[in-house]
């Protein structure tokens, strides 16, 4: 690849009353920037992930990044929305540009602020991103409890294994000083709709469903070659990019066809297979969908995904550690920032800066980051450069 990732900067992800979507840019930007050991000045262009559909007024955003400093002032900004891939676009689009020669140096930012609208405002603007001809009004906790009951009708109950998925990324969000919801949740708990665990969509509880998160997380990229100037750098080995189809009725809701073919694209740039990766940050925004993307990262076959989780192959200490960052379903998922979130999460764990967090070898991260039901799929593999 010709960009690497040379700086990092990341918020706490949770509900914070007093920052706007403009405070939580600033601040990741100005982390990043800092982390790369650069000027502002130095910077060629800035993208901007950010969903937006209605949770901020600020509908005209990407300029809001310059503030982070004077220097950025004049500096191409462009936002890039994807739903809730918008900051692996945001990244993607950077790489591009660096790739085709066009910038030295670029900017990423992915932010949401979605705490300032009520619960059931956040409700519809995350459902504009669902197939409004036929899935007008629908929440996503109601999209994805379809998939559930898809794959519950083809292989059996997933609620079993989802819960199990819920208890180990809230476990691992202990270890994260930056997640939102930093307490463990009991596997009882989890199995049984309650008056504190209410059916949100059948099967999907509130334990299954992610957060809504305000927040920001930036990289500074720069071409390869430059990467010598830099203390610690950071590659990519594969970055692909798969859209499907956006209606539901047009796909098979037991499977992740869309995903699977973007983890089978990032395999086949690489060389690499499911096996020699040493942890991923997958798109859990909710549990059925880490089930599917264990399946479509060809860690299990279809319908063995439930006991690969079970067994613990997906835990801290298991074969494949997933969402060591508590995910989105306990550090937060702050739409835009999301994807951007996963690759400073797997950087700083392949660098060997993940706190307590960091695994004793990481050699190679996988960041899967999606919008929509399975809609737009992004797969970066990525390794620290010597």
């Amino acid at each position: 690849m010709n960009a690497v990732m040379v700086g990092w900067g990341h918020t706490p992800f949770g509900r914070f009353d007093e920052l706007s979507l403009e405070d939580l840019i600033v601040s990741a930007a100005r982390e990043a920037i800092m982390d790369a050991g650069l000027q502002a000045s130095d910077i060629d262009a800035v993208w901007l992930g950010h969903y937006g559909a209605g949770l901020v007024a600020d509908g005209f955003c990407a300029s809001l990044t310059l503030a982070a400093d004077p220097a950025l002032r004049f500096k191409p900004a462009t936002r890039c929305e994807n739903a809730c891939a918008s900051g692996a676009a945001a990244l993607y689009a950077a790489m591009d540009a660096i790739a085709a020669g066009r910038v030295r140096r670029a900017l990423v930012v992915g932010a949401e602020k979605m705490s300032g609208i009520p619960g059931e405002a956040v409700t519809r603007a995350l459902g504009s991103a669902a197939y409004q001809r036929e899935e007008a009004g629908f929440s996503f906790p109601q999209i994805f409890a379809r998939y559930a009951q898809a794959y519950a009708a083809r292989y059996g109950d997933p609620v079993e294994a989802m819960a199990h998925i819920a208890v180990k990324n809230h476990l691992a969000a202990m270890r994260n000083p930056l997640a939102q919801l930093r307490r463990p949740l009991d596997l009882d708990f989890c199995l049984r709709s309650s008056e504190r665990n209410p059916m949100i969509a059948e099967p999907l509880k509130k334990t299954d469903c992610s957060l809504v998160s305000d927040g920001a997380a930036a990289v500074v990229l720069t071409r390869a070659d430059l990467a010598g100037e830099h203390s610690r750098a950071v590659g990519f080995r594969a970055a692909a990019q798969i859209n499907d189809l956006l209606p539901l009725s047009a796909k098979d809701l037991a499977v992740f066809e869309g995903p699977r073919r973007a983890f089978a694209a990032a395999y086949a740039q690489s060389g690499l297979c499911v096996d020699d990766i040493s942890f991923a940050e997958v798109h859990d925004c909710f549990t059925i969908a880490e089930l599917l993307s264990v399946e479509a990262m060809g860690m299990a076959a279809p319908g063995e995904g439930r006991r690969a989780v079970i067994n613990g192959d997906t835990a801290r200490d298991g074969r494949l550690p997933i969402n060591l960052s508590g995910g989105l379903k306990a550090k937060g998922h702050p739409v835009g920032a999301t994807g951007v979130s996963m690759h400073v999460i797997a950087s700083r764990q392949l660098l060997g800066e993940a706190g307590d967090m960091q695994l004793p070898h990481a050699d190679l991260g996988l960041c899967f980051n999606m919008g929509g039901g399975a809609v737009a799929s992004y797969v970066s593999i990525l390794e620290a450069l010597p």
